[in-house]
C-alpha cells in the first residue's frame, strides 16, 4: 500500500459522539420536525449536501441559511474545545512517515474546520495532502469522489490506498473508490453496515496495528 487516507471525524478526532447529540437532539428536530431521521442516511456528508439531501428527502421547516449558521456555530464549539484527538495518532503518522508511506487527511468538512484540529493537536505538516470535499466539484460521501481525488493528489492508483472510515457513507465511499477499507467502530454510530470494508476495528491501538500491516 503506497498511501493512507484518514477520515477526520470520528477517526482522527472523537467529534461524531458530539455532532450525533446536536444533529439528534437540537438541529434536526427543528430542520425536520415531522420526522425521525436515521443519522445514518447523512453522516459523513458535508453539511451543505446534508441540508440539501434532507431538503429532497423530507420536508424542512428551517432556511438553507440558518441550518448552516447553526452547524458553523456548532463546529467552532467541537473542534476547540471538545474533541480529543485519536491515542498515538503522531506516533502512527510518524511510523508511516519512516516506510515512506504517503499520509491524507481527507474529510467531507470544509478546510476551516479541518485548520481547528491540525492546529489544536499540532498537526500541521504532519499529512502530505489535505483535502476537504470543498477542493472539488464533487458529490458527497457515499460517492468515491474525494476518495479518488485524494488517491490522485497523492499520485497513487486508488487500489494502493487504505482509507480509515467510521461512517456508513465514508465506509461505502472507499470501497466504490476501490481501496483497501477499515472500518473504525465507535459508539456514537450505534449498529450500522461496516459490510464493505475489508477489516473492522474497535479501537485506536487495534486500528493503528492494521493500518502497519497493511502497509508492511
Amino acid at each position: 500500500m503506497d498511501a493512507v487516507l484518514f477520515d477526520m471525524d470520528g477517526v482522527l478526532v472523537d467529534s461524531e459522539e458530539y455532532w450525533v447529540t446536536f444533529e439528534r437532539e437540537a438541529l434536526f428536530p427543528d430542520a425536520v420536525p415531522d420526522e425521525t431521521v436515521d443519522l445514518a442516511e447523512t453522516s459523513g456528508m458535508n453539511y451543505r449536501d446534508t441540508y440539501d439531501y434532507l431538503a429532497t428527502t423530507y420536508e424542512t421547516a428551517i432556511s438553507r441559511e440558518e441550518f448552516v449558521c447553526r452547524f458553523e456555530a456548532a463546529a467552532e464549539e467541537i473542534y476547540t474545545e471538545r474533541v480529543a484527538v485519536l491515542d498515538g495518532l503522531h506516533e502512527l503518522l510518524a511510523e508511516l512517515d519512516d516506510r515512506g508511506v504517503s499520509r491524507a487527511l481527507v474529510s467531507s468538512s470544509p478546510h476551516e474546520w479541518i485548520e481547528l484540529v491540525l492546529d489544536r493537536f499540532d498537526l500541521e505538516g504532519e499529512f502530505d495532502h489535505v483535502v476537504s470535499a470543498d477542493d472539488i466539484e464533487a458529490h458527497s460521501k457515499p460517492e468515491p469522489d474525494v476518495f479518488e481525488y485524494a488517491a490522485e493528489k497523492a499520485g497513487v492508483p486508488p487500489d494502493t490506498c487504505v482509507v480509515v472510515e467510521d461512517s456508513e457513507n465514508g465506509i461505502e465511499a472507499g470501497d466504490r473508490a476501490g481501496t483497501t477499507v477499515v472500518a473504525y467502530r465507535i459508539d456514537a454510530h450505534g449498529d450500522i453496515d461496516l459490510s464493505p470494508a475489508d477489516t473492522i476495528v474497535d479501537s485506536a491501538d487495534e486500528l493503528r496495528a492494521t493500518v502497519l500491516e497493511l502497509v508492511d
